[in-house]
């Protein structure tokens, strides 16, 4: 059985979300939660280098059902407990563990939430992709992947978006021997009850092993929500924005504030893959958040004077404003590495192109070396561009795709989108496969004679300026090689923040 249920099968089971998901300091979040016992414990600690308590409590609680419509508008249960934020507790991220008083229940009982600066206090700001957990959360019964076009965040996280213990089979990109049935994973996964999504998106995947690293290393960092980034003045007085790992999930008002923020001078550094690959919109006052994705025709911007406002992917001939326009790259010139049949067996690390490139300094790469195999640095989803062979021999952009012509790449690895034969979630008959999908959005046809150019991209490590200076790394799992300890990945991790922050 797979995780989604409101309880486990023992019946002692907490669950719990907080709303609003961001607060300054002085700003309440609501704790909802339902309790088969009618006592718990509550733990709120922030959560980074190290792991800080800064409240702990008990309070009456009673069982609640989880509405059939949850996974869509939410459960609307009351509030079981302000939390106050106080002017002490530094920004970041906060955990909130709910236990049965008597100490029942299981390690997954956690909501969250985010203190955002009421000041700016660094000079680096970290934006959560909390978009795209909340499009793989599902609670309730769906998801954006199988068949939700709304996806409400007032509602608990599913087990593994927001803890997941360690273990063989826990990254997803394939570790040591070629396994493309993915058996280590799902092994994984069943034994520790936690969601199929889990691997794909979440805070101990990506954005808290980046933190840990960042903050032990030392380096201060103010952190906020995906939409967060979009308030006035949200991105004002930082050098540097970064998003790390799977940040899939943007709205155009998130786009247009960091555009303006890089026109400005500001710095980003994209050290993610799938990066705001998919438009999606917000409603009911930041509750909800709209993404009919391969639904697209039932979008009701669809055919509107706010066609480019439609939910599809950023890259849809539709909407005119590729991700390229954004971070240089963009996954439908990238896809997938070590995993399914999309090199299964693939170095797991980019081969260097440009050695002399201030990226790599200190890091004695030279030309065709491999960078980052030693933690895995390249696997699951990659972002890519058009390529071609420049006259010094070296791979660099194409120029047909939206990519900046100044994009300087520094290392590439193969990557390609999943098809009929290589996906691990085979289309159902009649349904497109991944690839399809794309190459129809992006050239209208499938058939286009351009679409055959999207089968075999490119993971693409590299830079550009404008105003600000912006590094992609193209792929998810740079955080997963920090936390492996991958003294190249490190070492350019350090470059970018020193340099840029």
């Amino acid at each position: 059985m797979w995780p989604g249920d409101l309880e486990t099968p023992d019946g002692t089971t907490v669950w719990a979300y907080c709303w609003p998901v961001s607060a300054e300091a002085g700003e309440t979040v609501g704790l909802h939660c339902s309790s088969p016992v009618p006592q718990v414990t509550v733990e709120v600690a922030r959560v980074g280098g190290t792991r800080e308590v800064v409240w702990t409590g008990t309070l009456q609680a009673e069982h609640l059902a989880m509405p059939d419509d949850a996974d869509e508008h939410g459960c609307d249960w009351p509030v079981a407990l302000p939390i106050t934020v106080d002017e002490g507790w530094r920004s970041g991220f906060y955990e909130v563990v709910v236990q049965p008083a008597d100490g029942g229940g299981s390690e997954h009982n956690r909501a969250f939430f985010v203190v955002r600066p009421s000041a700016r206090r660094a000079r680096i700001l970290l934006g959560l992709s909390t978009n795209t957990w909340n499009a793989y959360n599902d609670v309730a019964g769906s998801n954006t992947y199988t068949g939700n076009t709304r996806a409400s965040f007032c509602r608990p996280m599913v087990r593994g978006l927001l803890h997941k213990p360690e273990g063989p089979g826990r990254r997803v990109p394939v570790i040591g021997d070629a396994d493309p049935t993915m058996t280590d994973h799902i092994t994984y996964l069943l034994t520790n009850l936690v969601s199929q999504w889990s691997g794909s998106a979440g805070w101990p995947n990506y954005e808290h092993p980046f933190i840990e690293w960042a903050e032990r290393a030392g380096y201060a960092l103010d952190v906020v929500v995906n939409e967060d980034l979009a308030r006035p003045g949200a991105l004002d007085g930082y050098e540097l924005l970064l998003s790390v790992g799977h940040d899939e999930y943007w709205s155009w008002e998130m786009r247009d504030a960091v555009e303006s923020f890089v026109t400005g001078g500001g710095n980003a550094a994209f050290l993610s893959g799938n990066v705001a690959f998919w438009q999606v919109r917000s409603e009911d006052d930041g509750r909800t958040m709209i993404a009919y994705k391969q639904q697209l025709a039932d979008d009701p911007v669809f055919g509107s004077d706010r066609q480019d406002r439609l939910t599809s992917i950023w890259s849809d001939h539709l909407i005119g404003r590729p991700e390229n326009h954004l971070t240089g790259l963009s996954f439908s010139r990238g896809g997938y590495h070590r995993i399914g049949l999309r090199s299964p067996q693939g170095a797991g690390g980019y081969q260097v192109e440009r050695p002399e490139h201030w990226l790599l300094a200190g890091t004695g790469l030279e030309y065709g070396d491999l960078l980052g195999t030693a933690g895995t640095a390249v696997g699951y989803e990659c972002d890519g561009c058009d390529l071609r062979i420049g006259a010094d021999g070296r791979l660099e952009p194409a120029g047909t795709d939206g990519t900046p012509a100044d994009f300087e790449i520094v290392a590439t690895a193969p990557a390609s989108p999943f098809d009929r034969r290589t996906s691990i979630r085979p289309p159902e008959p009649g349904e497109p496969s991944e690839a399809e999908f794309i190459a129809e959005r992006v050239f209208g046809s499938a058939d286009a004679p351009e679409a055959q150019a999207l089968a075999y991209g490119h993971a693409v490590l590299g830079t550009f300026t404008r105003g600000g200076t912006v590094v992609a790394a193209g792929c998810t799992e740079w955080p997963a090689a920090l936390a492996a300890g991958d003294a190249q990945i490190e070492q350019i991790t350090r470059t970018i923040l020193d340099r840029l922050g």
